[in-house]
């Protein structure tokens, strides 16, 4: 992965911007507020180039993603995206869904390892469905294997009768992302949680095994073993046994969106994906096209992925404590969108007030 520093203050970077669909391009633009204050504030400029990618490029160029999308992706420091997909394009062949598109983007840029944080803002504890005392101080990171397991194996087919997928790790898959987990863990609280199930999969028998002779290079992390049933359930019970999580891609992608509730919406959470360059920075949720256009999505999750940007692909620590500490402020100050009103209803605003107050809290901070 591409190591964390300091550049200097008159640096400039290219970022490839992709809305998406649904309410994508309309978060993805408060995202981009945040970001360009953060900048002014830290000295540092950035260039955008937006492309297409999903539904809206299929409808533009007959495909999910544009060679040129490819293309500016990976000629730029990072991708910050919104949402792909839609019911308009359920009925597509698998290969011109619009799911494919970000696939397809991940694999280009060998971006492995999908880091998501999950921390539970003091100001809403009370908007999680969870206990207050069961979610009160939780701060966990779940790393996903991205570009490998059941999504990708082969073979993969389906006829009249039955439709088949191949969940397939090889050691050094596993390997690389167990390094991710274990090296963030040894900046946070020194616990890897592996999440498996061997006891049924072979495939999870050879992951248990890598993930236990990595962890022999990191003799102060401690090492858990966990079935992903069980994880699914601990989660819930008791979110704050857990520092880091490592898991596959599938169990990943279910856990992490489990996960999200733990902080009453779904619509707070980033996540970065990172490879040997740059990175895609986006919120684990979907293009949402219910809401599409309503003005009511949350951007937080887009905007803290902003920050997440900053922090991996720039490494402008500076610029993305900037973001993550406005967001918080808004919270604190009581300002919430719909989906997390519920204790706050005097100070409900839409997707671009929230934008704005946090583009405006960072350009006042001293």
């Amino acid at each position: 992965m591409k190591q964390i520093h300091e550049y200097g203050k008159s640096e400039a970077y290219n970022i490839a911007v992709i809305g998406g669909d649904g309410i994508g391009p309309e978060i993805v633009r408060e995202a981009r507020k945040a970001l360009d204050a953060a900048a002014a504030k830290e000295g540092f400029s950035l260039k955008y180039a937006e492309y297409l990618m999903g539904g809206a490029a299929i409808d533009e160029t007959g495909e999910p993603l544009p060679k040129a999308t490819l293309e500016g992706a990976r000629n730029a420091e990072a991708v910050l995206f919104g949402a792909i997909g839609g019911t308009k394009w359920d009925n597509l062949p698998r290969n011109l869904r619009p799911e494919t598109g970000l696939l397809a983007l991940r694999k280009g840029l060998d971006a492995f390892a999908n880091l998501r944080p999950v921390k539970v803002f003091d100001a809403l504890v009370e908007a999680s469905p969870l206990k207050s005392e069961v979610v009160r101080g939780v701060d966990l990171l779940v790393v996903r294997e991205l570009t490998g397991g059941i999504y990708f194996g082969q073979p993969r087919g389906r006829d009249d009768q039955s439709g088949w997928n191949t969940m397939i790790y090889s050691r050094f898959e596993i390997e690389r992302i167990a390094k991710v987990a274990f090296e963030a863990a040894m900046r946070r609280g020194k616990k890897v949680c592996s999440v498996d199930k061997a006891n049924v999969l072979e495939v999870s028998q050879v992951w248990r095994e890598v993930v236990t002779s990595v962890a022999a290079g990191y003799p102060e992390v401690e090492l858990e073993h966990m079935y992903v049933d069980n994880a699914a359930m601990q989660l819930i019970r008791n979110p704050r046994q857990f520092d880091t999580i490592v898991t596959g891609n599938l169990f990943g992608d279910i856990l992490s969106d489990e996960a999200s509730m733990i902080g009453g919406s779904i619509g707070l959470l980033p996540s970065a994906s990172q490879g040997a360059k740059g990175g895609i920075f986006e919120p684990i949720h979907g293009s949402a096209p219910d809401i599409a256009g309503k003005g009511i999505a949350n951007p937080i999750a887009t905007i803290l992925s902003a920050a997440m940007l900053c922090e991996y692909s720039l490494g402008r620590r500076g610029a993305a404590a900037r973001i993550e500490n406005a967001a918080k402020k808004a919270l604190e100050l009581g300002y919430r969108t719909p989906d997390i009103a519920r204790f706050n209803a005097d100070k409900q605003i839409n997707t671009v007030e929230m934008g704005d107050l946090i583009a405006d809290l960072i350009a006042r901070e001293d």
